[in-house]
């Protein structure tokens, strides 16, 4: 007897094969309550969610579905291998034979990604509201630092909910965020775990930056984002520049409208698209060609071909020139800068 076509297998109940989320919930409800416990224990939040959510979606499931979750995970389990269990005593005790008790702690004090703390791990399950409870009496610092160990998105939601006269404070202590000290470290475990810890002889953590500060500012409400930027130029103008800056890069202008494309184009100085254009992404510069009149596009093509090739320092400039014509007529209101997530400003 000839087997069944798959591709001109009948859709049903039957032929659909559990994926994703979906086989991992009907393989973890198979399993007794303790030991599914520990899978879930062991999980990230976003993975205990929406594996939670999978579940209630599991409960009429057929036989031959719950053997294909089984055939899945045991194809799964065969391509894995062992070698990363374990792997930090081996490569400790490798590193101390070829070079020394002391060299090797010096080497491995440089290379071994620094532990998380329990403090961070306890804020991974926390919501905004409820971390902002717990940093907005304390200082501004261990604020920040609570911040650059968030993703962007949560820590955005946090730093709104903290009072307005600490935001800027905080988001410049992020910015200046370099090696987080054990003591540091210490406070936050007291703060979100209510218990003294050891100190870390892990190499301490590098968080923080203005990339970490523009990341967070990048999913704050439209008017947060120059409100606090203002406040913090007071304080440092060039670090509030550099933190604007890598809020809204050029590659961010391919997220722009047809509409909003043409008026900022319009806006801009011929020499200066021309040097600007020399360095931008295909994708992009053929978006901007296609926003301006046929005989624009190819004089302006024509000129960056006879300009031949041009100083990065001189495209970066005439960039950075684009960026801030398209900063002002956002304030302006002339045109809608997308960047924040779902809001516009």
């Amino acid at each position: 007897m000839a087997e069944a076509d798959p591709v001109n297998e009948p859709v049903g109940a039957e032929s659909v094969r559990p994926k994703g989320s979906e086989a991992a919930a009907i393989l973890l409800m198979l399993l007794g309550d303790e030991e599914a416990a520990d899978v879930l224990s062991r999980l990230e939040p976003d993975d205990v969610q929406s594996l939670g959510s999978a579940m209630f979606g599991v409960a009429d499931v057929s036989e031959e579905q719950v053997e294909n979750v089984f055939d899945l995970f045991l194809d799964r389990a065969k391509a894995r291998t062992t070698i990363g269990f374990g792997a930090t005593p081996r490569i400790r005790a490798v590193m101390q034979h070829a070079l020394g008790e002391e060299r090797a702690a010096t080497m491995l004090a440089r290379i071994t990604p620094p532990a998380r703390s329990r403090a961070f791990n306890a804020l991974r399950w926390m919501d905004a509201k409820t971390i902002a409870a717990l940093v907005e009496n304390e200082h501004p610092q261990i604020a920040a630092l609570v911040l650059a160990h968030l993703d962007a998105a949560i820590a955005a939601d946090v730093l709104q909910l903290l009072p307005a006269d600490m935001q800027s404070d905080v988001i410049y202590r992020v910015a200046t965020l370099g090696e987080v000290t054990s003591e540091a470290l210490d406070e936050l475990e007291r703060i979100l775990a209510e218990q003294a810890t050891r100190p870390s002889s892990s190499p301490a953590p590098l968080r923080g930056g203005t990339s970490e500060a523009a990341k967070i500012m990048n999913n704050t409400r439209p008017g947060t984002d120059q409100r606090i930027i203002k406040a913090v130029a007071k304080v440092d103008k060039r670090l509030a520049q550099t933190i604007e800056e890598e809020m809204f890069v050029f590659d961010n202008l391919n997220e722009l409208d047809d509409k909003n494309l043409g008026i900022l184009l319009r806006n801009v100085e011929n020499d200066v698209l021309v040097v600007a254009l020399k360095g931008a992404n295909e994708v992009l510069r053929d978006r901007m060609y296609g926003c301006m009149s046929q005989r624009a596009a190819q004089s302006v093509q024509d000129d960056i071909e006879e300009r031949g090739p041009m100083r990065l320092a001189e495209v970066l400039d005439a960039q950075r020139d684009m960026l801030a014509i398209a900063r002002r007529l956002a304030d302006a209101g002339t045109i809608l800068l997308a960047g924040q997530g779902e809001d516009y400003v």
